[in-house]
């Protein structure tokens, strides 16, 4: 095994903590708006830490170190961009406020007020199949890097019989997520997820120190510089043999973060549990701050794995890494499994179980999250719909339970049985465009579009739908095919977009009261704070901080005007100036070192200023809980007449 004692002990606390956490949260959980939003009780820091960790997942970390390793620093240069595009989605609210305001509890329930309710079902099947899909491999990759990573044998011997570790490991994996979620729907969940952000943030932070300081960066120079002239890891302006991982599949993701906002609900419950639509897009806003330490490793940590694969001086250790994932089956699986199996080797007993502690703490932050939102789907929008009178509350919360279980057990199976060919971003982005391929219209659409129609919304889901499944169809019949999980998501992106406005103007012309959808005017909501949506040209709010802006939101608000503007005119500077001069590796190179430097500050200081504001928020939310009147009838179900009217309703 490759953990000793104290890393084991590591591990052990951890999952004690998080099992005592979840525990004591039992009691606040007293109605099915608390299972399936947490009361709306949460604030802006525990939203932002707890949605980042549950959308990590042991499965995220692996997919970006895989991708990492095979992009290096290039990648991260165009990913400046990005800063750019999350600051405009999150200081205007993009999405998130609007559907906050809706108060809809999941997003096909919005599509049942805003189109209809024959689309609410439809629309909550695809999510759900979507979702099941793409969360079907999740425990397979999460099961194999505890058994590589920790040096589990391939099988054991218990009572006579001989027991595969693989299926047992995702056995017990899976049952401490459905407890969390049992225990107390999603507050346990909202409530250890936040937890669990805050311990993964520390340990990273921590290993990549560590890496920073014991690694010779004259070992990283010449590893990386051994990679070819046109697929370099250092300099972004020399990739263009860089296959799969490369500009223009940043490109189609920084289209696909705009347009897919809340499009993908493996965290769907984190959507609806804020307090107010104010605090959802704050916690939005706060996104990049909580994810630094995250990014960083990211970044940081294949690097060092390249290193010791590629680097002379420690091909003892790269050998042992292929000698030991030479029978892990296919190639994308061996794939996911080197940059873990580099990191059992170079770091130091405390920080393995550190790590480890951090994988577990991601894989059940994620397992619980998808659990209660894909089994929530098949309730809310699947089953629910076709009643004709609501649950009792009693009866409501059987059925969430029952359907998480069936969730956990599919995706048992599904990872048991399915051959994994593609690498685990590219099979997450053609997977999640059978839904949200086609949803990012209609939820800008029906959010921002008063003309758009539910024959308009019909159309461009089932576009999108196509799309994605025949391209996983293709990729199942066809080895190597030239268009990629990225590029069938970019397609079914503009082809439901496209359908979606030409069905919209061709068809009825049906103008939807908006003020209706979005609770605004005589049908607002006495307690929640509500803006005027268009902005005022003077003052604070040409920066999109109105009325209900305290002085520390306006401050949180300034630092992201300030920190991304000055990375945009650093990427424009550097840009220009490589287009017109050639710029050596090794300059490359003392500028990644530099940029390190200041995302580690800034690391340490976001995770002191989320761990002061999240205690705040947690405080305040159990006040909540344990005082405030749950009403019965807040449910997700929708009676006719709070539907909004229009001529082409089904």
């Amino acid at each position: 095994m490759n953990l000793g004692l104290v890393d084991w002990l590591i591990v052990a606390i951890a999952l004690v903590f998080m099992i005592v956490t979840v525990s004591a949260s039992k009691r606040l959980m007293k109605s099915v708006a608390d299972f399936l939003a947490a009361g709306r009780s949460a604030g802006r820091y525990v939203i932002s830490v707890a949605s980042g960790v549950a959308g990590l997942g042991a499965i995220t970390v692996i997919g970006n170190l895989e991708m990492n390793l095979l992009a290096g620093f290039s990648m991260a240069w165009w990913g400046m961009t990005m800063a750019l595009v999350l600051l405009v989605i999150t200081v205007s609210g993009w999405v998130i406020y609007r559907f906050r305001q809706t108060r809809s509890l999941t997003l096909a329930q919005f599509f049942e007020v805003r189109y209809s309710r024959n689309f609410r079902i439809f629309t909550g099947i695809v999510a759900f199949l979507s979702g099941l899909i793409n969360f079907g491999i999740f425990p397979a990759v999460g099961a194999r890097f505890f058994i590589y990573f920790c040096g589990l044998p391939q099988s054991f011997e218990l009572m006579g019989l001989s027991i595969v570790t693989f299926p047992l490991v995702m056995i017990l994996l899976l049952g401490v997520s459905l407890y969390f979620v049992f225990t107390g729907g999603q507050i346990a969940v909202i409530i250890a997820d936040f937890f669990q952000g805050l311990f993964v943030n520390i340990i990273f932070v921590i290993i990549i120190v560590y890496l920073f300081f014991t690694f010779d960066w004259v070992h990283i120079f010449e590893a990386l510089s051994s990679a070819p002239q046109e697929a370099s890891l250092i300099n972004p302006f020399h990739t263009s043999q860089v296959e799969d991982f490369n500009f223009w599949y940043f490109l189609v993701g920084v289209f696909g973060v705009m347009y897919g906002t809340m499009s993908w609900q493996g965290t769907q419950g984190y959507n609806a549990s804020a307090k107010n639509a104010h605090e959802a897009k704050m916690g939005g806003v706060l996104a990049g701050w909580r994810g630094l330490p995250q990014t960083l490793l990211f970044l940081f940590v294949p690097i060092i794995a390249y290193t010791v694969l590629h680097h002379p001086d420690f091909a003892h250790i790269a050998q042992a890494v292929h000698d030991s994932i030479a029978g892990a089956g296919t190639d994308a699986v061996q794939s996911q499994l080197k940059v873990p199996l580099v990191l059992s080797h170079i770091l130091p007993r405390g920080l393995i179980g550190g790590l480890a502690a951090v994988m577990l703490a991601a894989f059940i932050s994620t397992h619980d999250s998808y659990l209660h939102s894909w089994g929530s789907i098949l309730v809310q929008d699947v089953i629910m719909p076709f009643r004709k009178k609501p649950f009792t509350p009693k009866q409501h919360l059987r059925a969430l339970r029952l359907a998480i279980t069936c969730v956990a057990v599919f995706i048992f199976f599904f990872s048991l049985l399915f051959k994994q060919s593609e690498y685990i971003f590219l099979f997450f982005a053609i997977t999640g465009a059978i839904f949200a391929g086609g949803s990012g219209a209609i939820i800008i659409g029906g959010l921002y579009w008063k003309r758009g129609t539910t024959s308009a919304a019909w159309a461009a889901m089932i576009t999108g739908s196509s799309i994605a499944v025949g391209g996983i169809i293709i990729h199942q019949l066809v080895d190597n095919f030239f268009i990629n999980g990225q590029w069938f998501w970019m397609i079914s992106m503009f082809g439901s977009s496209l359908v979606y406005i030409a069905v919209s103007l061709l068809g009825k012309k049906d103008a939807r009261d908006m003020d209706k959808v979005l609770k605004r005017g005589k049908y607002a909501i006495k307690d929640e704070t509500t803006i005027i949506d268009a902005v005022p040209s003077k003052g604070w709010k040409i920066l999109g901080m109105g009325k209900e802006f305290t002085k520390g939101d306006k401050f949180i608000y300034i630092i992201n005007y300030i920190w991304t503007g000055g990375m945009t005119i650093v990427f424009l500077a550097g840009t220009i100036y490589n287009l017109n001069h050639e710029v050596s590796d090794q300059t490359w190179l003392e500028f990644w070192k530099i940029y390190i430097e200041i995302q580690v500050v800034l690391a340490v200081i976001s995770i002191i200023w989320f761990t002061i504001g999240g205690f705040k928020d947690i405080r305040i939310m159990i006040a909540r809980l344990t005082t405030m009147k749950r009403d019965e009838g807040d449910d997700g179900f929708i009676h006719i007449d709070n539907i909004t009217g229009g001529s082409d309703r089904e």
